[in-house]
C-alpha cells in the first residue's frame, strides 16, 4: 500500500464506528477522496467506491440533494469505465433515484435498509 494513503485509510476504517454519525463518516470520506484520486487516479475503481460512499453519507448525514449532485457526477464516470450494466453501475443509478426522491421532498436523514 502507498504509505500517502495509510493515515487517511486508518481514518476510514474508523467508519464503522461512525456508523451511528454519518456526517463524521462524510467527513472521513470526504478527507479520503482527494488523497485517493491522486494516488490511485480518478478513474480507479477504489477511487469510484470513495466517491460512491462521500454520497451515501452525504445523504445520511442530512444533505440529499448533494448526494444527489455527487451521484449524478459519479454515474456517467461509472458507466465509461465499468458499463452500463455492471453492478456497481446499477446500485449508484439505484442510489441515483433514491436521494432524488429524498431531494425531492425534503429528506433529511438515515436512509432506508
Amino acid at each position: 500500500m502507498d504509505a500517502r494513503l495509510a493515515a487517511p485509510l486508518a481514518r476510514a476504517g474508523g467508519i464503522e464506528r461512525a456508523l451511528a454519525d454519518p456526517a463524521t463518516a462524510r467527513d472521513l470520506f470526504a478527507e479520503l477522496l482527494p488523497v485517493r484520486e491522486r494516488v490511485s487516479g480518478p478513474d480507479h475503481p477504489d477511487t469510484l467506491i470513495d466517491r460512491s460512499n462521500l454520497a451515501r453519507w452525504t445523504g445520511e448525514a442530512g444533505d440529499p440533494a448533494a448526494a444527489r449532485d455527487l451521484l449524478a457526477e459519479l454515474l456517467p464516470v461509472r458507466e465509461r469505465v465499468l458499463g452500463a450494466q455492471h453492478p456497481s453501475t446499477l446500485t449508484t443509478r439505484a442510489d441515483l433515484a433514491h436521494w432524488t426522491r429524498e431531494a425531492a421532498k425534503g429528506g433529511r436523514g438515515r436512509r432506508r435498509s
